[in-house]
């Protein structure tokens, strides 16, 4: 049921337009599916181009001299390394190496974009307000749209409106006129297709849409389909696959560390974290493909043949392009091996199931060269 307090998007009255159908989600009121359904949704990003509303996603910008690297010390990645236009997923950690958020970090001169979760943003801004206090200023940009074109169309449906577009490297960014209207791009988003995330003011969210919809390889798609998409590609959904007692390596995130900062041990929880990567984790997430045609769910138990529990699911559903159910979870290290036995636990009937390799469906990226699409299996068995 959606709460009176849900608030609505700047695409709101363009959802309703199409005939979408609206659900709560972290505070808002989103657009699930529209009328062709999410199944439909989810093959057209495959192969043609979509529009997903993401304006509920939290957008703010830390400013200073020293932007870059003040929200280093907050998170593992390398950030103060980052050249202007390139951008960077990372992770916000505790004490205890437990991931706070995973966001993007882009670099804009003397400034750092962030997109961090809808569901986190209310406690993730004034936990780096008061930590950046002082020393840069912090902004959140509450007045921006932001929109997610993706799909192997993609490319080829922005550049109609913006040229510069074309020529811009994934996990890069840049200010270009979109369809006569300011925006920042990035060649990003979590489909694992090729695609753009475009912030704009919120007072022109609704005309660019409408013209980016208004191309015969664009469809309108809701959270169903971008759920199925990033289950497919392997990509965490925090309070699902990622949250504050999971660490960077248990989540198989530990690419995003990078090498200088492992070294210099300076970010919240790096002795835990340090810890696991030198020793090794005491569970780890993995995909799972669970046989027949009956989906195993966030929550199902994990086992092994003989009962013994070693984990448990955390995304899981039908993947359309996989052709049948995928899932990943959390298993005991010794049970993590591609090919590995299981059963997962559905309405108290184990149903066999297996570890498989991530993603589901290969990255499409445009330049399997960024970060985002290159981890390293340090704790594969």
């Amino acid at each position: 049921m959606i709460g009176k307090d849900s608030k609505a998007t700047p695409l709101d009255r363009l959802h309703r337009a199409f005939g979408a159908k609206m659900v709560p989600f972290a505070g808002y009121v989103m657009p699930l599916h529209y009328a062709d359904g999410i199944l439909a949704e989810h093959n057209w990003v495959r192969g043609g181009a979509a529009v997903f509303d993401v304006s509920h996603m939290g957008q703010a910008e830390v400013k200073g001299a020293d932007a870059a690297s003040l929200l280093e010390a907050l998170v593992p990645g390398d950030i103060a390394g980052l050249k202007p236009g390139r951008m960077r997923y990372t992770m916000l950690t505790n004490d205890r190496g437990g991931i706070i958020d995973d966001m993007m970090a882009t670099r804009r001169d003397d400034r750092i974009a962030l997109v961090v979760n809808a569901s986190r943003k209310d406690f993730v801004f004034p936990y780096l307000a008061e930590r950046l206090k002082g020393r840069a200023r912090f902004e959140i940009h509450s007045d921006r749209a932001l929109i997610a074109l993706q799909g192997p169309a993609s490319a080829a449906a922005l550049a109609r409106l913006a040229p510069a577009a074309a020529s811009l490297a994934f996990m890069a960014g840049a200010d270009m006129p979109v369809a006569g209207i300011a925006c920042f791009v990035t060649r990003s988003g979590y489909t694992g297709e090729d695609g753009f995330e475009i912030s704009l003011a919120a007072e022109f969210a609704e005309k660019l849409a409408e013209r980016l919809l208004d191309d015969a390889r664009v469809k309108p798609a809701g959270l169903g389909a971008r759920d199925s998409l990033r289950l497919e590609a392997g990509l965490c959904l925090y309070g699902q696959d990622l949250d504050e007692t999971t660490t960077p390596v248990e989540a198989d995130l530990a690419w995003a560390i990078g090498r200088r900062r492992r070294a210099e041990k300076n970010f919240p929880g790096a002795d835990a974290i340090l810890r696991q990567l030198s020793e090794g984790p005491e569970r780890l997430r993995v995909g799972i493909r669970p046989e027949g045609k009956a989906p195993a769910r966030a929550g199902a138990v994990l086992a092994r043949p003989d009962g013994a529990s070693v984990g448990a699911i955390t995304s899981g559903g039908f993947g359309p392009t996989v052709g049948g159910p995928v899932a990943m979870g959390y298993v005991a290290p010794d049970a993590a091996r591609p090919g590995t036995l299981l059963a997962a636990i559905v309405r108290d009937k184990p149903l066999p199931a297996r570890v498989v390799p991530l993603p589901f469906v290969p990255h499409r990226y445009h330049s399997s060269r960024a970060q985002l699409d290159r981890p390293r299996k340090e704790f594969r068995p």
